[in-house]
């Protein structure tokens, strides 16, 4: 017999090993960025955000570096995929970008009734009660369609907070995908049949100017204005569309689906909003996030997105 016979004969496997011997095994390579864009997708980046593909990485690094300067506690996460959201959603400023992801960690924490324990099972009953739903089908130019329907909250069921929750948990999951980033999300907000008592609500927090990813298309009982916006093959019945009934289930599905990713992230334990969001002293200085201005972004939607 050889001795590279001998050789393997002799060497202990694993299987002989007992279970304290076992080698570890590697730790699993950090995973990189890797685009889920279609080329028209990036083509569109390009045009409409100033994209550059070759620059992608060098642009996410540059701010990331700028996170590590000037806000060494922010406790954001740094990983490309995260920190493209920002950039994409400032036309790749990184002075914007940065800003916006200064404003989004300001409002989690300084809004803790809506951002406390962010999970799906938390919002069951606001889910299930259809205020809200991600329709199947989105427009024609790939943006997903969020309908939001106020007639369906009853406020003696829950306080309004449940539904900017809600509404904050179905953007987050939307913004996860790069299509989502590029293309951007509609509001569609059907006021029909909603008394002007239970609107005033939801005056300062739908009827903003709308800015960065997100649209808003209102109607009343005259559908005539809205499909000429959102063609009646993409929307539900109720809606004057072709599109079969409206289904809530769907998408609470896809919602309940991802608690685990919620959890991780809105349902640890974080430090007081001042030791984390205080620039580094030679940044923007003594006017911090989570002073009074920064809380008055709480009405809108798009100081998070």
């Amino acid at each position: 017999m050889s001795e590279e016979s001998d050789s393997l004969r002799t060497s202990p496997s694993a299987a002989s090993l007992s279970e304290n011997e076992l080698p570890l095994p590697p730790p699993p390579a950090p995973i990189g960025y890797v685009c889920s864009l279609t080329e028209e997708l990036v083509a569109k980046a390009r045009e409409e955000l100033q994209e550059k593909p070759e620059w992608r990485l060098r642009d996410v690094q540059a701010l990331r570096d700028m996170v590590r300067k000037e806000y060494p506690n922010l406790g954001t996460s740094l990983e490309d995929a995260f920190l493209l959201r920002f950039l994409r959603a400032r036309k790749f400023d990184y002075d914007r970008a940065l800003q916006l992801l200064v404003n989004y960690h300001s409002c989690r924490r300084s809004w803790p009734e809506v951002f406390n324990n962010l999970r799906p099972s938390a919002l069951k009953e606001v889910l299930a009660s259809g205020f809200l739903t991600v329709l199947p089908h989105t427009d024609p130019r790939g943006c997903h369609i969020l309908c939001i329907r106020p007639d369906r909250w009853i406020p003696s069921n829950y306080p309004i907070t449940e539904n900017i929750r809600a509404t904050y948990l179905t953007l987050e999951k939307l913004i996860q995908s790069e299509e989502t980033q590029v293309n951007g999300i509609v509001i569609l907000a059907d006021y029909k049949g909603v008394s002007l008592s239970k609107a005033s609500h939801f005056g300062p927090f739908i009827a903003k100017k709308v800015i960065g990813i997100l649209q808003f298309f209102l109607h009343g009982s005259d559908l005539n204005s809205l499909h000429t916006n959102l063609p009646r093959n993409i929307l539900p019945k109720e809606y004057g569309g072709t599109a079969g009934e409206l289904d809530i289930t769907a998408w609470n599905a896809v919602l309940l689906a991802s608690e685990e990713d919620f959890v991780r992230e809105f349902c640890q334990p974080v430090p007081p909003c001042d030791s984390i969001l205080a620039p580094a002293p030679e940044a923007l200085g003594p006017d911090a996030p989570c002073d009074d201005s920064t809380r008055a972004v709480k009405s809108q939607l798009y100081s998070c997105y």
